[in-house]
């Protein structure tokens, strides 16, 4: 998988500015959460303000997060995407540097450790909402495909994820859900 698209409107981002555990953590939190202070992200992800102000400030400098101010000093701050994605069309095949390889290599085995992390605790929570544990959970299915119907695949799944996307604004009772695709192969 390439590094991440650039964000709209911001030309391109440098994806160097992910290769810090912290501030994948911090873009994903951001993602996944919405907007938040740096007090607030510290918080969640059991770190101080100044390290998480720095962080913050290099993502925006790269495209990856915006900042509004506040009332006092306070800086609100948000992801400029809604969801990773690999630079290019489904099935684009795009010409990467040795550094620019190493930094996606990296990034995919973050998020498969973050979607590690997440599976867990929803194994461990499931029982503690019965209605949400029938409704989400883990699932898998083999397919035989080409490449391109691979890529026809991926692209019917991202339309899917899209059109949920802010389906549940206004609902009693919506949460926010994370919705992982990973086509790999089997042989």
């Amino acid at each position: 998988m390439a590094p991440p698209h650039p964000p709209a409107g911001t030309g391109r981002a440098d994806p160097r500015a992910l290769a810090h555990p912290m501030r994948t953590r911090l873009v994903t939190e951001l993602r996944l959460h919405g907007t938040a202070t740096s007090a607030d992200l510290a918080r969640r992800l059991d770190t101080n303000t100044g390290v998480t102000s720095y962080h913050l400030r290099a993502l925006e400098a790269a495209g990856f997060v915006t900042a509004e101010d506040g009332p006092g000093r306070r800086r609100f701050w948000s992801a400029v995407q809604d969801s990773w994605t690999p630079a290019g069309e489904p099935g684009e095949a795009g010409e990467a540097d040795e550094t620019e390889a190493a930094l996606s290599t990296w990034l995919d085995h973050d998020l498969v450790d973050l979607f590690t992390r997440r599976a867990h605790t929803h194994i461990d929570t499931a029982t503690e909402d019965p209605a949400w544990a029938a409704a989400t959970g883990l699932q898998d299915g083999a397919v035989l495909v080409s490449a391109d119907q691979a890529v026809a695949l991926r692209a019917e799944l991202d339309a899917v994820v899209a059109r949920y996307r802010r389906i549940g604004q206004g609902t009693p009772g919506a949460r926010r859900v994370v919705a992982w695709t990973a086509l790999l192969p089997v042989e």
